[in-house]
């Protein structure tokens, strides 16, 4: 490219092209969302505890129970899409600036597990928490997937891996999003249904067990 060519070029064919500088943003967010889940997770004030009554503590302590699983949950989540991210982007050659602020949608939604898991953690009997909850993940996942859909059309990834790719990201992505879609439907009958089968969900993806079944999502 000669000088006049040079200066002809946007600005917008520049920005956005450093895929270091995209994970090195997307570790920051994921690690501070990662933190803040534990917030939700109060310590009980010595106000609370009567002297010497041990059956005040553990009362205290069975009530931090539904907390203390929405936290375990969303910490896997997070996991799970960390990899998912980092696996998209250990893949394609290159980046550009449509497919960084895809990536900076998908980091907005992110940022909203910790709000998510402790509205759950508080009415983890209300249907409409478990929604929102639900929301969440179906958001980040299809941004996740609409990343590297743009990925495949603009020729992101390696041309003799591509269409392996963008096959394997539509398997995990939807199959996971059925998963989730059907421990969403059981709120209808108890919200705590559909959280443990989340929690299943993401044990799944978070030890992969040498299931054929399982191994194929």
């Amino acid at each position: 490219m000669d000088r006049s060519e040079q200066r002809n070029r946007y600005y917008n064919e520049l920005a956005g092209s450093s895929l270091h500088r995209l994970a090195a943003i997307s570790d920051g967010i994921f690690a501070v969302s990662m933190t803040l889940l534990v917030l939700g997770l109060a310590v009980p004030t010595a106000s609370e505890v009567r002297t010497g009554m041990e059956g005040d503590l553990a009362r205290l302590l069975r009530d931090l129970l539904p907390a203390t699983v929405t936290y375990v949950m969303s910490f896997l989540t997070l996991g799970i899409f960390w990899v998912g991210q980092q696996t998209q982007l250990s893949q394609v050659e290159r980046a550009n600036r449509n497919y960084t602020w895809i990536h900076l949608g998908f980091l907005l939604s992110v940022t909203l597990v910790p709000f998510s898991t402790q509205l759950l953690a508080r009415f983890h009997w209300s249907r409409i928490a478990l929604i929102v909850y639900w929301l969440n993940i179906l958001v980040m996942g299809t941004a996740l997937l609409l990343g590297s859909e743009y990925a495949s059309r603009a020729r992101l990834f390696p041309k003799e891996q591509g269409r392996m790719i963008i096959q394997l990201v539509r398997r995990r992505v939807l199959g996971a999003q059925l998963l989730y879609l059907v421990a969403m439907l059981l709120c209808i009958f108890d919200t705590h249904w559909s959280i443990a089968l989340i929690v299943a969900i993401q044990l799944n993806f978070a030890l992969a067990p040498p299931i054929p079944l399982l191994r194929r999502l």
